[in-house]
Parts: structure tokens; sequence; C-alpha cells
């Protein structure tokens, strides 16, 4: 109630096909292959079901007696959404359809539920908030993540559905009550990439928008600017203007740190600090490119040879936490030939260990309270040893990761208690 706008009121609905809700043209190619998804709505009524004994173990705990509690129920629900890569059919002759997909799933985060006095009450929290079991697939699709207007066509009808809830309250029978409940959607397990790609901005090697320091309604407001040009501008000047917003933002997703990607765009950073400081940079104007593949090729041979570290294509999250170690950094500093830079290269580790927990732990001021006290000193100290030792490299200018790292995670923390338990992991 109210009933959900543009939305079929029947319920009996399964898998459907992810294009129901949009009006197909004459000429259109049969569609029917690319995407399947639930109703958004009918997934939710099954993941609450699923919940059923959880939600009333929690009043019971709480000592709300079952007839007194029918209404006031809010859920929080955290989205997911990442591309998957090659998804190529490997023999075999389906349909032709790209060989990239597309994964979007939601986790019930945490029910409340208000008191008679008016206080909200927890009676159920997730506490393998990155678990595979817990995040319940809602979207598959077969696009690649790249492709900006197939994939804001296909997510459509799910944000359509969405929106419609946000209106109105779910009456559901739980325990054998009818219970009224309200949603809460918190788009937080999107890569930058994605992020970037719904918020209509420049890839992440952009040094345009942070998509902390920004937010949605100013993107739309550019993408204004950036479509109408009320100022008669070069191609250039508008691009700075609009921060190089240059698509319309589709979806509101609730910017915060992932964590998984935290630790993957950190561990490439200090990949090549590792090499630099093999080379002795910070001594030399611009370096051949022979040498710094050399310099490469010498870190991972010592990697490999002490660490069993394989060199990877591209950083994952294994390769990133094995790196981000006092262990990797030692085995680093016998290729690094003076003390006094091995010396920083110690302690920029240590500095970056001590604040890792803060945005990895599923509940921070639980698991961590010192490191979490300590953090705004530990960062404003990591980030003056770059800016000083290691100027050579950042002289004014920061990967959006170190910034994020460095600025953004107390403020995310005291807003949503945790970065850890909001990331990725389990859509991933």
């Amino acid at each position: 109630q109210p009933a959900l706008k543009n939305v079929s009121p029947s319920c009996n609905v399964g898998i459907i096909n992810g294009l129901s809700g949009w009006a197909s043209s004459v000429d259109d190619s049969p569609a029917d292959t690319i995407t399947r998804r639930f109703r958004y709505d009918v997934a939710l009524v099954s993941a609450l079901k699923d919940l059923e004994e959880d939600i009333m173990e929690g009043l019971r705990e709480k000592g709300m007696e079952d007839s007194a509690c029918t209404s006031g129920f809010t859920v929080m629900i955290k989205e997911c959404c990442d591309g998957m890569g090659d998804v190529s059919e490997k023999h075999g002759g389906g349909p032709a359809v790209p060989e990239k997909a597309v994964r979007f799933s939601f986790t019930v985060m945490s029910v409340s539920v208000l008191t008679d006095e008016g206080e909200e009450v927890t009676i159920f929290t997730e506490t393998r908030p990155n678990s595979e079991l817990s995040c319940k697939p809602l979207c598959l699709m077969f696009v690649d993540e790249s492709d900006h207007e197939t994939l804001t066509a296909l997510l459509g009808p799910v944000v359509a559905e969405r929106n419609a809830m946000k209106e109105s309250r779910l009456i559901l029978a739980i325990g054998g009550l009818s219970r009224s409940f309200r949603f809460h959607f918190r788009a937080t397990g999107y890569d930058e990439k994605m992020v970037r790609d719904m918020e209509g901005l420049e890839s992440s090697g952009s040094t345009y928008v942070c998509t902390l320091c920004d937010s949605h309604v100013e993107n739309l407001e550019r993408y204004e600017i950036w479509r109408t040009n009320p100022f008669s501008e070069s191609a250039d000047e508008l691009r700075d203007r609009v921060k190089g917003v240059s698509a319309k933002p589709f979806m509101e997703t609730q910017p915060t740190i992932d964590a998984l990607h935290c630790d993957i765009g950190n561990a490439t950073e200090f990949y090549k600090i590792f090499q630099d400081e093999i080379g002795e940079v910070y001594k030399k104007v611009n370096p051949s490119r022979e040498e710094r593949r050399s310099w490469r090729a010498a870190l991972d041979k010592q990697l490999r040879k002490k660490m069993k570290l394989k060199p990877v294509m591209r950083m994952n999250g294994n390769y990133a936490r094995r790196l981000m170690t006092l262990e990797a950094v030692e085995v680093v500093c016998e290729l690094v030939p003076s003390e006094e830079r091995r010396e920083a290269l110690r302690e920029l580790m240590r500095l970056y260990l001590q604040m890792r927990p803060v945005w990895r732990a599923t509940c921070p001021a639980k698991e961590c309270p010192d490191q979490l006290c300590r953090y705004s000193f530990n960062s404003q100290h990591f980030a003056d040893l770059l800016s000083s030792t290691f100027k050579y490299r950042y002289n004014g200018k920061i990967t959006n990761y170190l910034h994020k790292t460095l600025a953004h995670v107390p403020e995310i923390i005291e807003r949503d208690g945790s970065i850890g338990a909001w990331a990725s992991e389990g859509n991933e």
C-alpha cells in the first residue's frame, strides 16, 4: 500500500524476462535471450519469508510480544552490481549474446521496528554480510558493463520498481500476523567503475570528481550544463566546467568505499612505489622504459623467489593481501640500496596496516576500536610521508583510492557504522 506504480498486481511470478516493462518496437531483434530477473518486490518478499524465524526470534528477544507489533518495520537492503568479464560459450552453439555479463543482487542487512515509545530497535542483523549465502541474485544480464546504453535499458525496470517501493509499504504475514515493512535501499556494492558508469562520470583514472566529494544531484546539474553548453565554451573548457560528466546519471548509488577494491587499488600503488624505490627514482629525472621494465622484473623475481608470489596480469584481491604485509616490505627492502629509503617504506606499510582493519571490519567500533580512534592521525601521517619522502610520485596528484582511504574513511564509518559490511564481496 499504496499499490506499486506501473507494476502488475499479480504476485505469483517467478523468473521473468528482464526486458518486461519495456515496450518493444517492430524492428527489435528477438531480445528474449539477453536477461532474466525476478520482480524486485517478489524477490524481497521471498527473502523476508526466508528470515521469518529470525525476525520472530528477534521480537521475542526484545520482549516485543507478537501481537503488539504489526507496523513500523524497516528493512535495510544492500544492493550490489558488478560486471562478470568473459562468460563466452566455450563450445556449443547457443544464441549469439555478448560475451560479458552483469549481475545485480541484494542482501537484507537488517530489520528494525519502532516501539510504542517511538524508539527504533534492531531485531535482525545479517552476521555475514559478505557471504554469497546472504547475497540474493535479482537480475542476470548478458551485457558489457561498459555499454552504458544497454545497461541502463536493462536495469531501467529494476530502478522503476525500486523507486515505486520507496513510496509504498509492504504488507506481509510474518509469524501469522500481517505486518507492514518499509524498505531502504543502499547501492553500496558497486566498484568504482560501475558507480562512475551509473553516475555518468569519466572512468576511474580520471582526476575529476571523487565519487565521495560530489553528489548525484550535482552530477545531474553538470550533465544539463554539458548538454546545453550555456556559456558557449570549447570542448576542453566545458569538460573542465562539468568535471568530466558527459552521460546522464542513471541510478543513485550510495557512495562509499568498496573494501575489496580499496585493497586492490592501494596494492597497485604500492607495487609501483616498490619499483620506483628499487630504481631510486627519487634521484633521477625521467627514467627510460627499459630501466623501468628492469626494476619491475627484479621486483617480480624477488617476490616469486622469497614469497612464492607469482606475477599477475591484473592486481587481484589475493595478491593484494599478500603484497600488503611487513614480510613483503622486508623482501623488497633487500633490493633497495639506501637504509633511509628502506625505513621510509617500512613506515609507510606500518601505517597502512594500522589503517586497513578499519575499513575491512564488519563492525570496527567492536573489532578494532583503537585503530579506529587513531585513524585520522595515521592517515595524516601517511599523507605527510607521501608528500615529502615520496614527492617524486605524489606532487599534488594522488590516485582515487589513496585519496578515499586517507580522506573519507572516518566520515563513512560515522555515517554507516562500517565500510567492510557494505562491500561488494558477496556479489563478487
